[in-house]
């Protein structure tokens, strides 16, 4: 391969790298939230694919991506309600309840599909990229950076949003004390279950809102299974983003750099690497990250353990 052959390889997985990241950006920073408030939710696989197909068919039925949007912020909030019902109000076994979500959103959404869209045609008009003068003309830089759709840009500013609203203001040092010492937080007056609440909505909305991004501006539309595991790699990202959204970022980014390696080294005609290695790829580097990290991260004191008012 010659240098300008080598060129144009790094920057066409470079350009993939953040639009393959984003559904994850979405899901993880979510989950962060949620993590933080000491809710354990698992089911990020189900809630992306009820946002996917929440997203597409309401777009499909309406013609509007605003409204499919919409469609996929309501699905999660409806869904992320009855999430929180089970998990922090009649305090069932988070890890059996974001199991069973996971199953819901596979069967719900395949039925529905079927259902609906066997028979139809299923293109709807995906957000197309948007080119930012000048800087998309950089040479190298430009098709990485300046040429995606408003979903993938959007990522930036909710990182520095969500960063700021958990460590600069009340709300995030609540969600941050309920997560570590929920009693202490309860007696300096801070509603646990009404925190917790928050913390589970914002997830679910972000991963549904993760799961819209595949149907609304990755592909035109609907497949079963489309997420493809990309809910539980977001679970690994908060892991090795240290519960914190510029890690959970950055993470994801990386993680999406092995979707664009693996994707492209199946489009190289005379590679000789078995092609089930290769989609295998993203999974095997999830479980090495979480191997060394084995030890490492600290995630919150009270993950996962449900909080019952002392008498």
């Amino acid at each position: 391969m010659d240098t300008s052959a080598m060129i144009l390889f790094v920057q066409t997985i470079l350009s993939a790298t953040w639009r393959l990241a984003t559904p994850m950006i979405y899901a993880s920073i979510g989950e962060v939230f949620t993590e933080r408030s000491g809710v354990l939710n698992i089911g990020l696989e189900g809630f992306m694919l009820l946002g996917a197909f929440a997203g597409f068919a309401v777009t499909y039925f309406t013609g509007s991506l605003a409204l499919g949007i919409l469609g996929a912020v309501l699905c999660g909030l409806i869904f992320g309600l009855l999430f929180a019902l089970f998990t922090v109000t009649i305090k069932a076994n988070q890890i059996v309840v974001g199991a069973a979500f996971n199953l819901i959103g596979l069967g719900l959404t395949g039925f529905l599909y079927r259902a609906w869209f066997v028979n139809k045609a299923q293109g709807i008009q995906a957000f197309p990229p948007i080119d930012i003068p000048y800087l998309s003309a950089i040479p190298f830089l430009g098709p990485v950076l300046f040429r995606h759709n408003i979903l993938v840009y959007c990522t930036v500013p909710l990182v520095l949003i969500a960063g700021f609203v958990l460590y600069k203001t009340a709300f995030g040092l609540a969600v941050r004390s309920v997560g570590e010492h929920p009693k202490a937080a309860d007696t300096a007056g801070v509603s646990v279950s009404l925190i917790r609440y928050a913390g589970v909505l914002i997830g679910t909305t972000l991963t549904s809102l993760g799961g819209a991004y595949l149907t609304l501006a990755h592909t035109n539309q609907f497949v079963e299974g489309i997420t493809t595991g990309r809910g539980f790699i977001a679970l690994a990202v908060v892991v090795f983003g240290r519960w914190s959204p510029k890690g959970a970022f950055w993470s994801s980014l990386l993680f999406g750099l092995f979707y664009a390696l693996q994707l492209r080294l199946q489009a190289i005609a005379n590679i000789t690497i078995p092609y089930q290695f290769l989609q295998a790829l993203p999974y095997v580097m999830t479980l090495l990250t979480l191997i060394l990290l084995r030890g490492r991260a600290i995630s919150p004191k009270a993950l996962g353990v449900p909080y019952q008012k002392s008498a």
